[in-house]
């Protein structure tokens, strides 16, 4: 592992674990819009439903993300400076740290489960497709949790390729699942949520397997875990907080966004629901080139390769701004198509074409924000990324929907997103000439 990742010319070590996150971005987020589709079949209520359990999942997956991101930084780190004790301490402390909290979530979330779906935004027209749903998410939790951690530890360890097993096994699974359940067996709603429950399962079961037949050089260990330090359990918690804050006000402004968006009606709702699916997936090719970068960062940091970051951060953004384009040019093309394919309702196309297309033009600005994100976060600068994260992924969206949605209605909730993202992109700058300013000139 090591002679690749401080050897291997950047451009080609990035994209080279990029593809298999990219594989599985883009499975993962085909399910998202084919459960979105069928789910549309029962209705505009029900497609609706699919936003707001979203919504839900995206805290789970901030938790998971912060120990996987927290734990598989330092982790990968720690092998970049030849030490795999303090890798695999971090790696079992992060691992049940997101079982744990997993858990956590689920009883929380059936104790007050009437109350969440309402906060979440829905109508009372969406609400009972809503709790059906998210039943089953609830019950899956410490596996989907935990299998977002696994998946970033094997990424920050160069081993992407079996991340990918597990998370596409999952995702081509709950595809499959979704229309033998749900109309096979004419279970509905039910069917969707039970799809989503097993293969969670079962994916979450083959990441855990990679770990357990000595496939990474990290080991996971219950008594590794049991050693774990309140300051190592600090170390993680601080290190992935960005993450958690990221994936935390997604969920936030996804909230908002349904909230205000229930004002129009669940037509509404669902249109900002698959205009949300649409982006997501377009932009998740440049974010599956970012993953690629996070362990050839972390890595190269941690054994003092400080040249090989300044060249893959500027081979990244410019990989990244590439692909961006090209979806870009799609969404904005295609887009009554494209929302017409997952809902076919016309007030639903009608409100979410305009969306799609200024949220897509806005994407543009999108990779340089990400990926300096990525670099501050791999490397170690918490405050740095946590501040990214903050303004990224919500400190400026939720302004700017209240005031906007205040002043011109639905017009501004379409509006609002694509401007937190141009408002966020000069931020960016400051942060990136901090990081690479005090970063040495020198190979150590």
């Amino acid at each position: 592992m090591k002679d690749r990742m401080i050897d291997t010319p950047v451009s080609g070590l990035v994209l080279r674990l990029a593809v298999p996150s990219i594989i599985t971005m883009l499975v993962s987020n085909l399910y998202n819009i084919v459960d979105t589709a069928f789910v549309g079949l029962l209705g505009t209520s029900a497609s609706g439903a699919v936003g707001i359990v979203f919504g839900f999942m995206a805290i789970i997956q901030a938790f998971g993300f912060m120990f996987g991101q927290g734990g598989g930084s330092i982790l990968s780190r720690s092998l970049g400076a030849g030490d795999k004790e303090n890798a695999s301490l971090h790696a079992s402390a992060g691992f049940f740290g997101s079982m744990f909290w997993g858990f956590i979530i689920a009883v929380i979330g059936f104790i007050w489960l009437d109350p969440i779906v309402m906060i979440l935004g829905s109508t009372p027209t969406i609400a009972p497709y809503a709790k059906t749903y998210i039943s089953f998410i609830l019950i899956s939790a410490p596996f989907m949790c935990s299998s977002y951690t696994l998946n970033n530890f094997l990424r920050y360890e160069g081993k992407a390729k079996l991340g990918m097993i597990g998370m596409l096994s999952g995702a081509v699974l709950n595809m499959i699942g979704d229309p033998i359940l749900m109309f096979g067996f004419k279970m509905g709603i039910y069917g969707a949520g039970l799809s989503t429950a097993i293969s969670q399962f079962i994916g979450w079961f083959i990441l855990f397997s990679m770990f357990r037949r000595g496939k990474t050089e990290s080991v996971l260990s219950i008594r590794q875990a049991l050693k774990a330090s309140p300051a190592v359990m600090a170390n993680i918690a601080a290190t992935g907080f960005p993450s958690l804050l990221r994936q935390g006000l997604h969920s936030l402004t996804t909230v908002v966004l349904n909230a205000q968006c229930a004002l129009y009606g669940d037509a509404a709702v669902a249109a900002m629901s698959i205009v949300s699916r649409l982006t997501f997936f377009t932009f998740s090719f440049a974010l599956g080139v970012g993953q690629g970068f996070q362990p050839v960062s972390a890595y190269n940091y941690g054994a003092k390769r400080y040249s090989r970051i300044r060249q893959s951060y500027r081979f990244t953004i410019m990989a990244a701004e590439c692909i961006i384009v090209v979806g870009v040019i799609v969404l904005i093309v295609f887009a009554p198509q494209l929302i017409r394919l997952l809902r076919d309702d016309a007030a639903v196309v009608a409100i979410g074409k305009r969306a799609l297309r200024l949220q897509a033009a806005a994407y543009l600005l999108l990779p340089a924000c990400m990926v300096t994100e990525m670099l501050m976060q791999s490397t170690g600068y918490r405050l740095g990324a946590s501040l990214l994260s903050a303004f990224r992924s919500g400190l400026l969206f939720i302004p700017s929907i209240l005031i906007l949605s205040h002043f011109r209605g639905l017009a501004g909730i379409q509006e609002a997103q694509p401007l937190a993202l141009i408002l966020s992109a000069p931020i960016t700058v400051p942060f990136a000439m901090f990081f690479f300013g005090r970063l040495p000139k020198e190979d150590g």
